[in-house]
């Protein structure tokens, strides 16, 4: 039987770390409630293998857990890891719509477009899922300046929002991040749609088993602010504890959650 749950929901990305079964089975016992594939790695085959083993686990627990098909736009390596090309035509680039259309034949439940930089953007995405044959919701990836400028647009446009704050950090000076957080989820709020938080909510814990002081105070004031998801990356991607950053996250969300009163937020 599952203790009790957050209402904040927990995104997981699954990588080399926790692409087994029976790890995936002890991440959802624990209270991972989305899986999230990145597609900047790996490829059409290996995400297929992703996706049946998170769907025998889900079985296998009786929980569903919808799955986040992450496309990566048009991102390129970098010296220090990657970033955005310097001249695209679209942010939907021919990758993205390969990968997309393998998403729709898998039954993915979200594609999560990147580099969103306006609801064009957004249009131009369900464009090519209807070209397609079928339209899946879409989640804005907010993590250029530009799509800080032209949040309204990209939240009347998405299905969801995801703040990726790594990316955004490379964009927009790092002291102001926790003040574009807060200003998009509360504006995801008032349009009484999701909006997850992302990006080294507890990095820490991808060499160490415990999180930094500074961590589980960025997950709580998440929380507090009203996200209604807090995302892992490489923390579950490739981290060397996966099972137990679920853990703390959870432990966070739920003390976090005593401090917000009767409240009601949209989910994935």
């Amino acid at each position: 039987m599952l203790k009790k749950h957050s209402r904040a929901q927990i995104v997981a990305t699954i990588g080399p770390a926790s692409k087994d079964k029976k790890v995936l089975i002890e991440m959802m016992k624990h209270q991972m409630d989305v899986c999230r594939l990145n597609f900047s790695h790996g490829t059409h085959e290996y995400h297929a293998m992703l996706i049946k083993n998170i769907r025998e686990a889900a079985k296998a627990v009786g929980r569903k857990i919808p799955i986040i098909q992450d496309l990566s736009g048009p991102r390129i390596k970098t010296k220090s890891g990657h970033g955005i090309a310097k001249t695209f035509k679209s942010v939907v680039t021919e990758k993205d719509i390969n990968d997309v259309a393998f998403g729709i034949s898998q039954g993915v439940d979200y594609a999560v477009m990147s580099f969103v930089g306006g609801g064009k953007d957004i249009r131009d995405l369900r464009k090519a899922m209807s070209k397609l044959g079928k339209i899946i919701p879409i989640i804005g990836k907010v993590e250029r300046k530009k799509g800080v400028q032209n949040i309204d647009g990209i939240i009347a446009e998405s299905d969801a929002i995801m703040i990726g704050r790594g990316d955004l950090g490379n964009e927009i000076a790092l002291e102001e991040i926790p003040f574009v957080e807060a200003n998009i989820i509360k504006k995801c709020r008032a349009a009484k749609k999701p909006v997850i938080t992302a990006t080294q909510m507890m990095v820490s814990m991808v060499n160490n088993p415990s999180p930094s002081r500074a961590e589980v105070t960025d997950v709580a004031y998440a929380i507090i602010n009203g996200s209604s998801a807090v995302m892992l990356s490489e923390e579950t991607a490739i981290g060397k504890y996966p099972i137990e950053v679920i853990k703390y996250m959870e432990k966070i969300v739920l003390a976090a959650e005593k401090h917000l009163g009767p409240t009601t937020m949209a989910r994935l």
